[in-house]
């Protein structure tokens, strides 16, 4: 059985945590490495790990990235430390053989159809992108995932000629409190969940 976190823990990660909209301070690349090898051992599907990311920082990946962004998301986009792209990789059943060693597991999916793969790669490329959230603010970064953007653009500029497609944007740094709105409610456990 895992213990329990402490208290400060989970407010880190979850009761405190919130989505930031102003950056500041720098992001090292020992740092994006460190996040990373947090997230990678987040569980997936028959470990397919599908997520595939782009940490976009210098200027010019800037400015590849921000024709896609929607006018709302520009500003603070642009002037955010780090921007990642959770894209997936279509072909993800092709790391199988490593991933996945104990068993012949990449036939469970070269033979799914487009449409098939898409939702695999999908749930379980957003689900490493949540993973990415939780390991960005347990190393004291905050975060503002953000889906505004047009997808195609952002394919064409950063995975042209590849089966990787964008998923959602991140923007990582030190947020100012000061930005954030003030916490709306949530559902409560009986609006959003039953046991059965």
């Amino acid at each position: 059985m895992t213990d329990a976190l402490p208290a400060g823990a989970l407010d880190t990660l979850f009761r405190t945590a919130r989505t930031y909209n102003v950056f500041s301070g720098e992001v090292s690349d020992d740092t994006l490495h460190q996040l990373y090898d947090l997230l990678k051992f987040g569980p997936t599907t028959a470990n397919i790990c599908p997520a595939r990311l782009v940490f976009v920082r210098s200027q010019a990946a800037k400015g590849m990235l921000g024709p896609a962004l929607d006018e709302g998301n520009y500003k603070k986009t642009m002037a955010a430390p780090v921007v990642v792209i959770v894209a997936h990789d279509m072909a993800f059943y092709e790391k199988s053989p490593v991933l996945f060693p104990h068993t012949e597991s990449k036939s469970w999916f070269d033979t799914k159809t487009a449409a098939q793969l898409e939702t695999i790669a999908l749930r379980n490329g957003s689900l490493q992108g949540a993973y990415l959230l939780l390991a960005a603010r347990a190393l004291g970064l905050d975060c503002g995932p953000m889906s505004g953007f047009d997808n195609a653009k952002v394919d064409a500029a950063f995975f042209a000629g590849s089966k990787i497609k964008s998923n959602f944007l991140i923007n990582l740094g030190h947020g100012d409190r000061s930005t954030i709105f003030p916490r709306s409610p949530r559902l409560s456990f009986d609006e959003a969940c039953r046991i059965e």
